[in-house]
């Protein structure tokens, strides 16, 4: 194949993977607080005042704030001078999956795109999930690795454009994903479902297009070798 030809080959998939399907969301910091992130603030907030970072005074005030903050951005403040990172964080006995790490979250620019073509691409370790990744694979694969990944948001979005190719997502434990692609000659395996966490459990959506392509979904603990394909 020509390099012109490739380079089309790449415009068409992106445009295939970039079509809006629905609007971006709002920035991470304009995000609606949970009770679960305010609960969070305030242990933050009661061990600071048992390790005398802060007075009574002090930890009234902020608590004041805390139950009337609607945001993610308002409950920041209450704790950038607390601990070495101000991210509200689900609690450890949570289920372990991608968090919202309001730091490496502010980063976000809304959008990524990841092309393979006769070749291969991969994301793994710890990275940000923008809350839509546009995927875009022609005779190549893609790996996207979740499972020490940070989300942008509490939902993302994987637009996908696979063209004889393939796509294989691995999420943590905890993670659903839900599929809303449609697929001509191909299809999308979704394997430990019961693994997928609950209606309140963070959400990987994923949409597209597959024309003699795959995708599979894989649930697997942080750390664990991963497993090998099934034939």
């Amino acid at each position: 194949m020509s390099p012109i030809r490739g380079e089309r080959f790449v415009t068409i998939l992106e445009h295939m993977a970039n079509t809006p399907e629905q609007s971006l969301s709002p920035h991470p910091g304009m995000m609606r607080a949970s009770d679960s992130d305010r609960d969070t603030v305030a242990r933050i907030l009661t061990d600071a005042l048992a390790d005398g970072r802060i007075n009574q005074d002090e930890h009234a005030e902020r608590l004041e704030t805390l139950y009337s903050a609607k945001t993610l951005g308002e409950l920041g403040p209450l704790t950038s001078d607390l601990a070495p990172q101000s991210a509200v964080r689900p609690s450890p006995t949570t289920s372990p999956s991608p968090v919202l790490d309001s730091e490496l979250a502010a980063s976000s620019i809304g959008s990524e795109n990841i092309t393979a073509v006769f070749g291969a691409a991969e994301r793994k370790g710890r990275w940000l999930v923008e809350p839509r990744t546009n995927v875009s694979a022609m005779f190549g694969g893609i790996e996207l690795d979740l499972r020490e990944a940070i989300l942008a948001q509490h939902e993302v979005t994987i637009q996908c454009a696979v063209v004889f190719g393939g796509l294989e997502i691995i999420v943590p434990p905890g993670v659903r994903v839900v599929n809303e692609a449609s697929a001509i000659f191909g299809g999308m395996d979704i394997k430990d479902k019961d693994s997928g966490g609950d209606a309140g459990s963070p959400v990987v959506r994923v949409t597209g297009l597959l024309v003699f392509g795959g995708i599979d979904v894989r649930t697997q603990a942080p750390g664990a070798k991963k497993s090998k394909k099934s034939c």
